[in-house]
């Protein structure tokens, strides 16, 4: 009898289960990617808030703590891009993922050294865009995922790319259980991805007073900005971005220099750097002198949040998921909840999942 839960996905990343642990920034550090992958999931390294050797650091780390396959995530506008790209083949990880920049010579050279790109996407033209380029496979996010995201929820959006596409399709954007990857299987998809509720466990090393914040967070805390940087985010209401959605443009001014000074202690990044790396991130819109530096300082305030341990001076991304979700298992305990309760499902169904 097949195995319902045995999907291209597993095949083709190496995993038991098909669900995938994304690369959520200053979030997805070794620690967490090592206990989703240890539980049977695919877990995303966040490379993309990292220079080339933070990176080659953050990898060896994980090797230490996982002998299971797992991916990087990266942007080609972040610093060392080019680097990132031959450390990653060079290190022959099992896969990549993005939002945008590679080309198709880049995601060809990804798939010559055997690793598969699974670019993540918003929209149908972007899918389509993404096999073009010769992608193996997408992740599809619908509306209510964290962070950056559309306007199309996942029961309209998914359906839409699995139509349009002829690679296989991950669901993302409101899953966090196994009704989900049921729900998911059953409309085509190979499985599914979820940020919100890995940072949700207790093996995330996200301090305890952010995923506090989570855990206390209802769907009515929970609100798309466009405040940022010009493209609608998902968070958890919070002081910082009330101060950001009120603020004028003097006072939004003001809180990106605080912030821009603070990111240049982190990194060491020029204020013309951040600037070049905020007009690629907002796809060259137009945005106010104070605009145009918070979107190149954001990564700093998510670090406030996830790293530092200020959830009340940082932003707070998320998934509409954490409006429900309330507690905080291992990813052990996560996975084998998920998987149980998916071939339950299904075993209702009349479908094969022993």
């Amino acid at each position: 009898m097949s195995d319902a839960l045995q999907t291209v996905l597993c095949q083709r990343l190496g995993c038991r289960y098909p669900i995938i642990q994304t690369a959520m920034g200053w979030v997805a550090r070794p620690e967490l990617v090592a206990a989703s992958c240890n539980a049977g999931a695919f877990g995303f390294l966040a490379g993309a808030v990292m220079n080339p050797a933070e990176l080659q650091q953050a990898i060896a780390r994980l090797r230490t703590l996982t002998a299971a396959p797992f991916g990087v995530n990266f942007h080609m506008f972040q610093p060392g891009a080019a680097q990132i790209v031959d450390l990653l083949i060079r290190e022959k990880v099992a896969a990549v993922s993005f939002g945008r920049g590679p080309d198709a010579k880049m995601i060809a050279r990804f798939r010559e050294a055997g690793i598969a790109c699974i670019p993540t996407v918003g929209a149908v033209r972007h899918a389509q865009k993404m096999v073009q380029l010769g992608v193996d496979m997408v992740v599809v996010q619908g509306g209510e995922g964290g962070g950056h995201t559309g306007s199309v929820a996942s029961t309209v959006l998914l359906p839409q790319v699995l139509d349009a596409v002829q690679v296989p399709a991950v669901a993302a954007g409101g899953f966090a259980d196994g009704r989900g990857l049921a729900a998911a299987l059953a409309f085509g998809a190979a499985g599914i991805a979820m940020g919100t509720r890995f940072l949700m466990t207790r093996d995330c090393p996200v301090p305890d007073a952010t995923k506090a914040r989570y855990t206390a967070a209802g769907t009515d805390d929970i609100l798309v900005t466009t405040r940022i940087d010009g493209i609608p985010q998902r968070m958890i209401r919070n002081e910082t971005l009330a101060r950001i959605e009120k603020a004028g443009r003097l006072r939004m001014l003001l809180l990106a220099l605080d912030s821009a000074w603070r990111m240049k202690r982190l990194t060491g990044a020029s204020v013309s750097q951040m600037l070049a790396a905020a007009r690629q991130m907002s796809h060259g819109g137009d945005l106010t002198l104070g605009q145009s530096l918070l979107a190149a300082i954001a990564p700093v305030m998510f670090q406030r949040s996830m790293v530092a341990g200020l959830p009340q001076q940082g932003l707070l991304a998320t998934g509409l998921v954490a409006g429900r979700l309330t507690d905080l298992p291992s990813c052990e305990e996560l996975v084998q909840r998920i998987v149980a309760d998916a071939r339950a499902r299904l075993r209702l169904l009349g479908v094969a999942a022993p």
